[in-house]
């Protein structure tokens, strides 16, 4: 669990940071910069500490991490925060958690008792409700984007945290961006051909979070408590990463921070930790 929490702690940042940055990047540079700095850092930690290859069918599951988590996620969330503020982002953190367990389900095999289903349900419920309180309205195209990144990244979340027992936590966010550079540089070549940057320090300063934190050392955690497990339950910590998100961009962003948002939020918090809390049976 406190694995997992250090990397929602990590995580909780990536909207707001991501909002910022594309005040002066485009989004394609930013969602393929990342992947490409952080590709650079992942070969090279392969390298230094001589790790094996993935074998056989581990190259495709890698693939899997990479598509979700590398190419999807950061992405779609990157064009969607073009048009919409960093609280509606927090529309995605709420549904991940739900959406992460389902895959863990399907792919780990897991069988979690009908208590933690109500409870996970109950708190995706309460994170939705949580962001909608502010000021959503009907679904636009940026909401489809975000409920894209969501399917995204429960996927790669789950065959991440089970590839991780196999290969280790590091090693499988490394490989699966490694993958995933060839392509990232090229994207990131194509970005700063077709609009070069002017961005402000800050504004490479989010960057570069989003790129080491992000997209690279946040996974390790969260990948080394997924691999622990259960999945099912260590993804309901996520639940807290739409509060922290929120207060994150009004901190930085001075989005508003009202009585609704306070109280939503504690009852974010309430159901996560009555969902890490139920025991799967032996």
């Amino acid at each position: 669990m406190g694995w997992g929490f250090l990397g929602v702690l990590a995580f909780s940042f990536t909207v707001p940071f991501t909002r910022i940055a594309v005040g002066g990047l485009s989004p394609l540079l930013i969602a393929a910069g990342r992947g490409t700095v952080a590709g650079i850092l992942a070969a090279a930690a392969l390298l230094v500490l001589r790790q094996r290859l993935p074998r056989g069918t581990q190259w495709a599951r890698v693939a899997v991490v990479s598509g979700g988590v590398v190419v999807g996620f950061p992405f779609l969330t990157s064009y969607a925060l073009t048009t919409t503020p960093a609280t509606h982002g927090a529309v995605v953190i709420g549904v991940l958690p739900a959406a992460t367990a389902v895959m863990a389900v399907l792919r780990g095999h897991e069988r979690p008792p009908k208590a933690f289903w109500v409870l996970a349900a109950l708190g995706a419920v309460a994170a939705v409700s949580f962001a909608a309180l502010q000021g959503l309205g009907g679904l636009h195209l940026a909401d489809l984007l975000l409920f894209g990144a969501v399917v995204s990244a429960a996927i790669g979340y789950a065959e991440g945290g089970l590839l991780a027992r196999e290969l280790g936590a590091w090693q499988t966010i490394s490989w699966s961006l490694v993958v995933a550079a060839p392509v990232m540089i090229a994207l990131t070549a194509a970005a700063l051909a077709e609009q070069p940057p002017a961005a402000t320090p800050i504004q490479w300063a989010s960057f570069g979070y989003l790129a080491v934190v992000s997209q690279y050392t946040g996974f390790l955690a969260w990948y080394r408590g997924l691999a622990i497990g259960p999945m099912t339950q260590v993804s309901q910590i996520q639940l807290t990463q739409p509060v922290m998100t929120i207060l994150w961009a009004a901190l930085l962003l001075a989005e508003p921070l009202t009585w609704s948002t306070v109280l939503g939020g504690l009852a974010v918090v309430a159901f996560a930790a009555l969902s890490v809390r139920t025991r799967l049976p032996h």
